[in-house]
């Protein structure tokens, strides 16, 4: 019985093996070339944990023509960089070429990863860096500008999935000892979080669980045994996913902070795609609350950025930030209602022609068409404010906007009612 761990037993032995990042493995890209002997840049991998950083290496290390070492950061120290650049420098001579893997490479200090600069300008090394920091702030700039920057993906749901059934199938430690439905290694690949690592190691582990108590495959209970914790049942794709995001959305719109944030940890825990939830969050700022309180678009839109910057686990603090701001804040469809009925008279055929006054004077000949005369500059006046024509003649009187007099959008009326009265005295 091997003691090596599922993950690296299930380790791919080529480029074409690896899943989830077709856009660095295809044909003629730098890491192919690296593979082959025929690329010499140095690359820099950046990317979550279990994406397949480290596997990259050990494909491109068992099939380069080229003399491959190995370091860690957080084992390795610039006494260990120079010994290996020492001998890249005799192997140089006898016409071989060092190709360097370096490990967490944000674990060096800047004065650290100075060491390399030379020996990656002058061509001794090629230097892959693998990080899961962001280099721009991790890596050095010199060492960033000499370097190809290679943005590795967490692995998509259906890839992992993938890898587990070809686990099960192939590795001779569970093949034709335990099986799972795709229902559950659909759960362990949401568990997973994208990592594929993780996912592999919790495949194991409820394979060893299974296999002990007897059984034949790994159910659900196997895995809420191996995970200390119960599953949720809920499907991304089916009556759960919806009927748990309708309760999140009528919960922020009923103003119920509790109940919002109970259908958030649901949907987090379940393995809801936070991007999902990030845009439900973007939409719902504008729709229920608006100009009611508009500093809440904002607070959902940095929630949006900040799925994208920082991820999970981290950014279920901003969703629930994000969350708890709609669901204590003023509403008002007003926003909507707006658009909605200007979109429903523009679908109708209610439209007219742009007034004369309204229409673009920039381009020649536009004057003597008539366009732009007539036409009062709101700066020239005082507030700001002049009485003219804005909608086409056939929309004269049409009101799409009606703030209510919840929160700010009070203040809007206010101001609208005061715009109408100085525009009505002056017309």
């Amino acid at each position: 019985m091997t003691t090596q761990p599922l993950a690296a037993r299930m380790r791919p032995q080529s480029l074409d093996q690896i899943v989830g990042q077709d856009h660095l493995t295809f044909e003629g890209s730098p890491l192919q070339l690296l593979t082959t002997g025929d690329g010499g840049a140095s690359v820099l991998l950046y990317g979550p944990p279990g994406c397949g950083k480290t596997t990259i290496a050990s494909v491109i290390a068992k099939t380069t023509n080229r003399k491959f070492v190995e370091l860690s950061a957080t084992s390795a120290g610039v006494a260990d960089v120079r010994k290996v650049l020492a001998a890249a420098e005799k192997d140089r001579a006898e016409g071989v070429s060092t190709l360097l893997f370096l490990d967490e490479i944000h674990r060096f200090s800047k004065a650290q990863q100075d060491v390399f600069l030379p020996a990656v300008e002058t061509g001794l090394i090629s230097l892959i860096g693998a990080t899961t920091e962001n280099p721009s702030f991790s890596v050095i700039a010199a060492l960033v500008s000499r370097s190809i920057l290679l943005v590795l993906r967490p692995v998509e749901k259906d890839d992992i999935v993938v890898l587990l059934q070809r686990a099960l199938r192939d590795d001779p430690e569970l093949a034709d000892k335990v099986t799972a439905e795709v229902e559950v290694l659909e759960i362990l690949a949401d568990l997973s979080s994208g990592d594929v690592r993780q996912a592999l190691s919790r495949l194991e582990t409820a394979a060893a669980t299974a296999v002990a108590s007897g059984a034949s495959s790994i159910t659900v209970e196997t895995v809420e045994q191996t995970t200390g914790a119960a599953i949720q049942r809920y499907d991304r794709q089916g009556d759960q996913h919806y009927d748990i995001i309708s309760a999140f959305i009528k919960s922020m719109r009923g103003s119920d902070p509790q109940g919002a944030i109970h259908w958030l940890a649901r949907m987090i825990e379940a393995g809801e795609d936070p991007r999902f939830i990030a845009r439900r969050l973007v939409v719902h700022a504008s729709e229920d609350v608006g100009m009611a309180d508009p500093t809440v678009l904002p607070i959902a839109v940095a929630a949006a950025s900040a799925v994208q910057l920082i991820g999970m686990p981290e950014a279920r603090i901003n969703l629930a930030q994000a969350t708890i701001a709609i669901a204590t804040a003023p509403k008002s469809p007003g926003v909507i209602a707006a658009i909605d009925s200007a979109l429903a008279d523009v679908r109708k055929g209610r439209t007219g022609s742009v007034p004369m006054h309204l229409r673009d004077a920039h381009y020649p000949g536009a004057k003597a068409l008539g366009h732009g005369q007539g036409y009062l500059f709101p700066h020239d006046f005082p507030h700001g404010i002049v009485a003219q024509q804005y909608l086409p003649d056939e929309m004269l009187g049409t009101e799409y906007y009606s703030p209510t007099d919840n929160g700010f959008e009070a203040t809007v009326g206010h101001r609208m009612s005061a715009i109408a009265r100085t525009t009505h005295q002056g017309a």
